[in-house]
C-alpha cells in the first residue's frame, strides 16, 4: 500500500472528530479509566455499545529508543478514544523482556492490541503466546521471528543494513557478575542510521537518550511465534537502514500479516505517526 499525505489527512480528521484533555502521558499511565482525560463522542459511544469497549493499545519500543518514541502515536490514539500504555522494554533478551511485558498485560484488563517496534516485535511475538486477551499484533519496522531464529540472523538475511558499522559497544558487568556487552548507536551516526527523516535536532535528543540493547538479546533464539495464531499487521519501512525492507517484507508475508509499506526510516513512529496510528486502528477495528 502506498501512503501519500496520510499524516496530514489523519491530523485533520482527528481534530474534527475528537476532543482531548487531561494530563501528560507517562510510560506506564493506564488510560482506560474514567480519569483518562478523553471525551467520548456520541458516535464513539454508539460504536462501543455495539462492539464493546475499545481495546487497550500496548506499545513496546525497540532497541536504541524508549517509550517517548511513541508520543506522536499515543496522542493520536488517545484523541480517537483508545486507552494506551507505552511499556518500558528492558532490552535484555526476548524471553526475559516478554516475561516483563506479560506482567503488564496481566495488569491491564480487557482486550488488548500489542504493537512492537523493531526488536519489540520479537518481544510481543513471545508475550502474546496463548493469551486470549491479545486480539491483534502490529509490527512496526519490526522482527517477526520464527522459533529458532534470532534478530541478528534476520537482519543479515538480506543486504541493506548498515547498523553494524554504526554501533558503539560498551562492556558491562551483569547483576550475576558475568560480563556482557551493551550496544548503542554512535551519536554522530544516529540521525543517518536510525532516523534520517526526523528533524536533526529531534534526532540528536533521541540519540542522547537512547537505551542500549544487550548484544546477547540479538543472539537469543525465539521459542514461540504468536503471529502464527494471532491476526497480524505490519508496517514495512522501505528506507530502513537497520532492518532491510526485504527482511521485513519476508517476515510479514510469512506471517500472513496485512502489510502497509511506507517510504520512511526505521524511526517511522516518530516521522510518520499518522500512518502507524492508522494501521493500529485498522487492526483494532478488524478484531473487535
Amino acid at each position: 500500500m502506498n501512503i501519500k499525505g496520510a499524516d496530514k489527512r489523519r491530523v485533520l480528521t482527528g481534530a474534527a472528530t475528537a476532543v482531548v484533555a487531561g494530563a501528560a502521558i507517562g510510560a506506564f499511565t493506564l488510560t482506560g479509566t474514567a480519569s483518562a482525560g478523553t471525551t467520548t463522542t456520541a458516535a464513539e459511544s454508539a460504536a462501543q455499545g455495539k462492539h464493546g469497549p475499545k481495546p487497550t493499545v500496548v506499545l513496546e519500543h525497540g532497541a536504541f529508543a524508549d517509550s517517548s518514541s511513541w508520543n506522536g502515536v499515543i496522542s493520536r490514539l488517545r484523541a480517537d478514544g483508545y486507552p494506551v500504555v507505552a511499556a518500558a522494554n528492558p532490552l535484555r533478551g526476548p524471553h526475559g523482556d516478554a516475561t516483563s511485558l506479560r506482567g503488564l498485560l496481566d495488569h491491564v484488563k480487557g482486550p488488548k492490541i500489542l504493537v512492537g517496534h523493531s526488536y519489540g516485535g520479537s518481544v510481543i511475538s513471545e508475550a502474546a503466546a496463548d493469551r486470549t486477551d491479545v486480539k491483534a499484533l502490529v509490527y512496526v519496522a519490526a522482527f517477526l521471528p520464527a522459533p529458532g531464529e534470532t534478530a541478528l540472523e534476520l537482519t543479515g538475511k538480506y543486504p541493506g543494513s548498515t547498523l553494524p558499522d554504526a554501533l558503539d559497544p560498551v562492556p558491562v558487568t551483569n547483576p550475576d557478575g558475568t560480563t556482557g556487552t551493551d550496544l548503542f548507536i554512535q551519536q554522530g551516526k544516529f540521525h543517518h542510521q536510525f532516523a534520517a527523516d526526523v528533524p536533526r535536532d529531534e534526532a540528536a535528543l533521541a540519540a542522547a537518550g537512547q537505551r542500549p540493547i544487550a548484544r546477547a538479546a540479538l543472539e537469543e533464539k525465539a521459542t514461540v511465534a504468536a503471529w502464527k495464531t494471532v491476526p497480524s499487521w505490519a508496517v514495512v519501512t522501505t528506507q530502513d537502514l537497520n532492518i532491510p525492507a526485504a527482511a521485513q517484507r519476508f517476515m510479514a508475508e510469512r506471517a500472513h500479516a496485512r502489510i502497509t509499506e511506507v517510504a520512511a526510516s526505521h524511526s517511522v513512529a516518530v516521522s510518520r505517526p499518522g500512518v502507524v496510528t492508522r494501521v493500529i486502528e485498522d487492526a483494532a477495528r478488524a478484531t473487535r
